[in-house]
């Protein structure tokens, strides 16, 4: 039997709990009965998904700020602490309250963990919680947000190309023409075609470092898709954002990282925690169950606009014709990788 979501679909969200989702959904979100409820849910739930990617836009540029006085690693782990801790509060809220009910949050599952849900546990944490999120921040901070913000879109070729050749799953030939349409927008955004200065240090090892996280990103995609489907997806993303989170700092003290808390360096990174990372999920998950998970992943995409036109505009950072046009090319490979195959309408 083919497996319940294939990764060429799924891997256009930008987190494992997202991933994981999809797989949970019905083929078709489900409304209520009446015309104008529909409606309106469906106007609400475009307005959400655009609010997820509008937050996490403007994280890039608000951590861009941040760097400049605090160490990749400290900013890495408080917000996800922070987000683990905003996740966990909300998972544990009566399913009967107006939120949940609202937001028609996932319910847990009463199946036990066992000792390998502990290890995908930690291995998600490992590779989304620690290094993807650690790299992430230490590229950020060695190139323009513009151009992290627009190569955090290789996450999505790497967590097809992962699971196709460990996973053995497999995709159409419009697939594979999209994840090449990938590689080519990843390759001119890393290099900016200047490939005279390719050997120099600078802004390209932190585009080099933006990729290599959105690689890591890719293994805690599928590593994390199992264990979702059998447990709770808040709890999942709680847990692997609060021993990430407390990793990283336990990293950072170790190598005397100063941290100086000030009341503007304490509100923003409680801000990025609670909105850009935990609100934006929330967001993202209501998106889902009103307009689909196509529709929600090709819209989150443009998270890597947003990211980018925030930074041109606070941080007046060039954006040049051919980072456009790569950032183009690879949101249209991802519309790409988000068009549903057509079924057989003679199958039942």
């Amino acid at each position: 039997m083919e497996p319940i979501c294939s990764s060429f679909s799924s891997a256009i969200d930008r987190n494992t709990l997202y991933v994981a989702f999809v797989c949970k959904l019905p083929k078709k979100p489900s409304f209520r009965t009446q015309g104008e409820t529909k409606s309106v849910s469906h106007h609400w739930g475009y307005v959400a998904i655009l609010c997820a990617a509008l937050l996490f836009g403007i994280s890039i540029t608000a951590n861009k700020i941040l760097l400049e006085s605090i160490s990749p690693l400290i900013i890495a782990s408080i917000t996800y602490i922070v987000a683990g801790t905003f996740l966990g509060a909300i998972s544990f809220l009566p399913q009967k309250t107006k939120l949940t009910s609202f937001l028609k949050l996932p319910g847990n599952t009463r199946s036990k963990p066992t000792w390998k849900d502990g290890v995908l546990l930690l291995s998600i944490a490992l590779f989304g919680g620690v290094l993807a999120p650690s790299l992430n921040l230490i590229g950020l901070n060695q190139t323009t947000a513009v151009s992290a913000a627009l190569l955090g879109n290789t996450e999505t070729l790497f967590t097809i190309a992962i699971a196709f050749f460990f996973l053995g799953e497999r995709g159409r030939p419009r697939d594979y023409a999209a994840m090449g349409l990938l590689i080519m927008g990843a390759v001119i955004l890393t290099t900016n075609l200047n490939f005279q200065q390719i050997g120099s240090q600078g802004t390209l090892t932190g585009n080099v470092l933006v990729v290599l996280a959105a690689f890591f990103w890719g293994i805690d995609n599928n590593l994390s898709r199992p264990l979702t489907v059998r447990g709770s997806l808040l709890h999942v993303g709680s847990l692997k954002s609060i021993i990430g989170g407390g990793l990283l700092f336990t990293i950072a003290s170790l190598y005397d990282f100063h941290f100086i808390p000030s009341t503007f360096a304490i509100s923003w990174l409680l801000i990025l925690g609670v909105f850009s990372v935990g609100l934006s999920l929330l967001l993202f998950l209501f998106a889902l169950q009103q307009i689909g998970a196509m529709r929600t992943g090709v819209i989150f995409s443009t998270g890597s606009l947003f990211g980018a036109v925030f930074a041109f505009f606070v941080l007046h950072e060039p954006i040049s014709l051919v980072q456009v046009l790569a950032g183009c090319l690879m949101l249209g490979a991802i519309y790409i990788l988000s068009i549903p195959k057509k079924q057989n309408p003679n199958l039942v």
